[in-house]
């Protein structure tokens, strides 16, 4: 989907930008044997707030569970957090782990970062505490195990989502029963690091995750950016490289913990395009391409398979929305373009391919399930069987998005074009929405999906103005406006 317009995005871009030169000196561990050290650094600064990050070591016996708190000296307030649950008590500050990192060995280290707001001065802590001991000093008492939720029991009360797996035309969790991947899109990871306005438009913490459970969402899909996660020099370091990547991770923890299945998708890529369709005339990845390219895609694949290829809860969404189609001249043309990549006609970069991407996934071993989007921003499924790529686990399933502006936008065309791909294949409606403020067309798709059994996902979980493109929510609590309360009303009768 585009996004609304960038003077939209960019209203308060002026305020948030990093100051040159901001970043502080790392606090490190003074003295000998201390009990636990705490690395404090701050990774970049702007002038109404900061980013940093804490790097936690534990020392002396391992504990299954831990909390580090902080004194701020100058008003500062955390507004948002990663690989901790943050919060704040005054001027005292408290991490506790998440669900997936409270074990803490002998030896072991940790780090989680946070946003926050300043005023003027802005003081590094002085004192850690880890589980009440005192850090960077000498000796001390060895810190006291707290108790911590198990691994099994979410935060959010779900359950964990399922493993997934295709079998024949569905997807279907370890035991064999099916599954379909129903619920939103959560925009901001593609957008706000390229401007460098943060990581996330909006809050991500647990509070924010569980309003879109609450609507009895199963599937949150999660729009990325190649530059920000290779962390790339155009990037500024404290949205991109290894703070991207923690943020991301720590955002799909989060929705796993509260029983949703995380979506990984690529949205915006490098290279420059300024044909039909273009979205932007930059090189750099600030809106979407027609294709992915060779340079910096399969790599990105690589690295976020390697994260993930241990879950396999988590979906791999290759490509948000591929229109080649506008830049060759023939359906042929464009859909071997999107298959085999390369030089393609019209696109002034080398391309890289559907089956380029699935062959960068498989090399790291992940068996991940992979979508796969047509043409026509992912509108055309005409001959998505006929080139669809080879996977050697057959975990592939196809990608449709559509909106009540595009082509393919009613049931004869669903039925001549659609159905036959989900008789082959698992098919998930990456994004349905409607840009009338209503919900009268996504009802008809959400329809016709159901009695389908198909999957879909609501564009978009962000409170925007809904004038400026299908928003669900007028806040992050989950009011729904207009539009979305037309798929939360549909989740939670469908999913109780």
């Amino acid at each position: 989907m585009r996004h609304p317009p960038r003077s939209v995005l960019l209203a308060v871009a002026g305020t948030v930008a990093l100051v040159a030169g901001a970043l502080l000196p790392v606090v490190t561990a003074q003295g000998a044997a201390p009990a636990c050290t705490v690395e404090y650094s701050v990774t970049g600064q702007w002038d109404a707030g900061f980013q940093a990050s804490v790097k936690v070591t534990n020392n002396a016996a391992a504990v299954n569970g831990w909390s580090l708190s902080f004194d701020f000296a100058n008003g500062q307030k955390v507004t948002q957090g990663w690989n901790a649950k943050w919060s704040q008590s005054g001027a005292t500050v408290t991490a506790a782990n998440e669900s997936y990192n409270g074990a803490l060995g002998a030896g072991a280290s940790v780090t989680a970062g946070f946003i926050a707001s300043k005023a003027g001065a802005n003081a590094v802590p002085v004192t850690f505490r880890l589980n009440g001991t005192t850090c960077n000093v000498d000796g001390g008492p060895t810190p006291t195990p707290t108790p911590t939720s198990s691994p099994t029991t979410p935060p959010g009360g779900g359950d964990r989502p399922p493993a997934l797996r295709v079998l024949g035309n569905r997807f279907v969790d370890a035991s064999g029963a099916a599954r379909r991947l129903l619920g939103v899109n959560r925009s901001g990871g593609e957008f706000m690091c390229v401007q460098g306005r943060g990581i996330f438009d909006g809050p991500v913490d647990d509070a924010a995750i569980k309003a879109i459970a609450d609507w009895r969402a199963n599937t949150v899909r999660i729009p990325l950016n190649e530059e920000c996660w290779l962390g790339l020099s155009n990037i500024q370091p404290a949205y991109g490289g290894s703070n991207y990547i923690n943020a991301v991770k720590a955002l799909v923890a989060r929705v796993e913990a509260h029983g949703m299945t995380p979506m990984v998708e690529l949205h915006w890529t490098w290279g420059q395009y300024t044909g039909d369709g273009a979205g932007c005339t930059d090189v750099h990845a600030g809106c979407q391409k027609p294709m992915p390219d060779m340079r910096y895609t399969p790599a990105f694949w690589t690295s976020v398979a390697d994260t993930f290829k241990n879950d396999p809860a988590v979906v791999f969404d290759l490509f948000n929305e591929p229109y080649p189609d506008r830049a060759t001249s023939t359906a042929a043309q464009a859909w071997q373009c999107w298959r085999d990549g390369g030089t393609c006609p019209g696109i002034g970069y080398e391309v890289a391919g559907m089956q380029d991407l699935v062959d960068a996934v498989r090399s790291t071993g992940a068996r991940n399930v992979i979508l796969a989007g047509g043409l026509a921003w992912s509108n055309d499924l005409s001959q998505w069987l006929t080139y669809r790529p080879t996977d050697p686990t057959g975990n592939l399933a196809a990608a449709w998005h559509v909106y009540n502006f595009n082509s393919c936008v009613t049931e004869a065309c669903w039925n001549s074009t659609l159905a036959p791909v989900a008789d082959r294949v698992p098919l998930v409606a990456g994004e349905i929405g409607e840009n009338t403020c209503s919900h009268g067309f996504v009802d008809q798709v959400m329809r016709w999906f159901d009695e389908h059994r198909l999957s879909y996902l609501g564009w978009t979980w962000n409170a925007w103005a809904c004038s400026t493109g299908p928003a669900l929510i007028s806040d992050y609590n989950g009011t729904p406006t207009a539009f979305g309360v037309g798929l939360r009303d549909h989740l939670r009768a469908l999913n109780g």
